[in-house]
């Protein structure tokens, strides 16, 4: 039997150009989808992400091999790792963003300008959003139901060590989507080689935002060779700081639910700040506590003589991102101290404060630069799903647009519509010129009666 030669066969793939093309033309058509459209589509997705379970599976097996044959890190293998639960958890994920409020067409600010001239200010999507992500295959339905439901077109891109799992998952998420009636094709779609990530950043004609999720290395790369926005953060490097003033149970328990629970995670705790105060009865059973758990600690010169066999920290420990079992502790005098570290060495994402004193743990909420600040809870909570925001596609360190975790809210933009009835800047101008009225108006649209947008 005749077969297509590969190199023929290869035509029939489409460009990063083609794709992107395509996604452009899909998000036009999503930024008016209904919400009932929108949601049927998702419970479809959800339903179908259920029924492939085994499926998905199958596949992440294949990436959990090929893992461990390119000796790829302990992190990243964990992350990359899925079982029923975790599938389980993708559908009820889905299934969070279903019930959130449609986060299109809201209309943010009303204005009389004039009698007959009002200018309102209503959400709309940002348009395609390319989402590069390393490792983690839950990633792909959490980012693709947050852009549907935002009505934005997405291009995912995977990392290798996942390409098997991604792929099932994008194919049972495209399968169903387009089952419902007026969902545009290529609302989702996904991209596989590393060429094509150098292709894709050069898509500022037609993608709107790049989305990136992994290392520090990886995110900075991202940064410096595309011209598209880019939202995300480079690094996660959390912080626990443990006041003079803290209950010694809840310190010990949110530290070690901080680092311990998912060391891999970005909001995990890497350093952790102690008052001196308390430093040895706080410092003896929680250091028993991580050495049961296998965590390598390093410390300051403090630190270390209240611990003598902890190995010394290094001046590159606190500005390192471990992801893993390692943790780095430092002993500080005074709140101010542990304020100044954190915005020194931290990375602007997650940073947390055990204290009973309410005028202490307010100055570190206040004074603390990072996206999230918490105060006696554990920087682990960090996350969209646990804020209520049903997923998130990323968290952002900027302090443009959207930052923390970045649900619904941080994937649509706005835009200003002005309705008149016939009026001309000329009116407005020269000796005789009408005033403004700049009349604030409610924006709620059943008490205003004004036209709906």
């Amino acid at each position: 039997m005749w077969e297509i030669p590969a190199q023929l066969a290869m035509t029939t793939e489409k460009t990063v150009s083609e794709i992107s093309s395509i996604a452009k033309s899909a998000s036009l058509q999503l930024a008016h989808l209904s919400v009932d459209v929108k949601n049927m589509a998702l419970e479809e997705v959800a339903s179908a992400i259920e029924g492939g379970c085994s499926s998905i599976l199958k596949e992440n097996a294949k990436d959990l091999e090929f893992a461990q044959k390119e000796n790829i890190s302990g992190p990243l293998i964990a992350r990359l790792r899925l079982n029923e639960n975790k599938v389980m958890g993708m559908a009820k994920g889905i299934r969070s963003v279903i019930r959130l409020e449609d986060p299109v067409g809201q209309q943010q600010m009303a204005v009389e300008m004039d009698e007959g001239l009002t200018l309102y200010r209503v959400t709309c999507p940002i348009g395609v959003i390319g989402a590069i992500f390393e490792s983690r295959p839950d990633a792909v339905p959490q980012i693709s139901s947050l852009c549907f439901k935002s009505g934005n077109a997405v291009i995912l891109k995977g990392g290798r060590e996942a390409q098997h799992s991604n792929k099932m998952i994008v194919s049972l998420i495209t399968d169903a989507i387009e089952k419902v009636d007026g969902v545009p094709t290529g609302s989702v779609q996904m991209i596989k080689t590393r060429s094509e990530v150098a292709d894709m950043l050069n898509e500022e004609k037609n993608i709107n935002l790049i989305v990136p999720r992994g290392s520090n290395d990886f995110v900075k790369y991202i940064q410096k060779n595309t011209r598209i926005p880019v939202l995300g953060h480079s690094e996660g490097i959390c912080h626990v700081y443990i006041d003079s003033k803290a209950d010694l149970d809840k310190a010990i328990s949110i530290a070690l639910d901080s680092k311990l629970q998912y060391p891999a995670a970005c909001n995990a705790m890497e350093t952790l700040l102690i008052h001196e105060d308390i430093a040895q009865e706080t410092l003896l059973p929680l250091v028993k506590q991580f050495y049961l758990q296998n965590v390598e600690l390093v410390g300051c010169d403090h630190t270390r003589k209240i611990i003598p066999d902890m190995k010394p920290a290094v001046k590159v420990d606190w500005d390192t991102e471990y992801t893993d079992l390692k943790l780095s502790v430092k002993v500080v005098s005074m709140l101010s101290e542990a304020i100044k570290f954190i915005n020194a060495h931290g990375s602007g994402h997650t940073d947390s404060i055990i204290t009973e004193d309410a005028s202490r743990a307010k100055r570190f909420l206040n004074e603390v630069d990072s996206s999230s600040v918490l105060w006696n809870a554990s920087t682990r909570f960090a996350d969209g799903f646990r804020f209520g925001l049903g997923a998130e596609i990323g968290i952002s360190t900027n302090k443009t647009h959207a930052r923390g975790p970045v649900g619904l809210d941080g994937l649509v933009i706005y835009k200003y519509k002005l309705i008149g009835t016939g009026q001309t800047v000329a009116e407005y101008s020269g000796d005789n010129a009408r005033e403004f009225k700049h009349k604030q108006l409610p924006t709620d649209r059943t008490k205003t009666g004004h036209i709906y947008l």
